[in-house]
């Protein structure tokens, strides 16, 4: 269960009940908190995945960058356009022959830029199991190589239709146990 609307904290309740308080969180800005069986969440968990309003590509230049592509590597449509004329390296991205599930990357100056492969073909629809692989790959790209944060959309949600709820529920669940800080930016 996961919220997008404030920040939870959780009080005590008998026979394992978790009962949620919300609190409004600054204008623009909400934290998404992992519900668990547990009687408290730390700072950290609670701020290490945030949405702000803003635009992707104003993020700080120390974050690495990641979205959503195909494994044909098209990019011809949606955010991926913009990450295409920005970072270029299509052939470089082709050369690496990931797989749905896998992430390639690139790196351009002192960051990495994270292209989750969540489908085979452009046409096709991703799912939410390739979702999860592809971050788990991403994960232990960031974690072998000193990455600490990271700037994205809302992954899959765009022209792709997966439902934010479930992705940022996966996102929470594979970055749960890493001090890897995650900005998802929204117009």
């Amino acid at each position: 269960m996961w919220g997008a609307l404030g920040r939870f904290f959780v009080v005590q309740a008998p026979a394992r009940r978790i009962v949620l308080h919300t609190v409004p969180a600054a204008a623009g800005v909400f934290t998404i908190a992992r519900v668990t069986m547990a009687t408290h969440f730390s700072k950290d968990q609670e701020e290490r995945i945030k949405c702000v309003k803003g635009d992707l590509f104003s993020c700080p230049q120390t974050d690495s960058l990641a979205h959503c592509i195909s494994e044909d590597c098209r990019m011809g449509a949606g955010i991926a356009v913009l990450f295409k004329k920005k970072f270029g390296g299509v052939q470089e991205l082709l050369d690496q022959q990931k797989k749905t599930g896998e992430v390639a990357v690139l790196q351009r100056e002192d960051r990495y830029i994270y292209y989750l492969i969540t489908k085979k073909k452009v046409s096709h629809k991703p799912t939410y199991e390739n979702m999860r692989k592809s971050l788990e790959a991403m994960k232990a790209h960031c974690l072998n190589n000193g990455v600490t944060d990271i700037s994205m959309p809302r992954i899959g949600c765009g022209l792709d239709r997966l439902d934010w709820n479930k992705v940022s529920a996966i996102l929470g669940e594979v970055f749960e146990d890493t001090d890897i800080k995650i900005t998802v930016y929204t117009l």
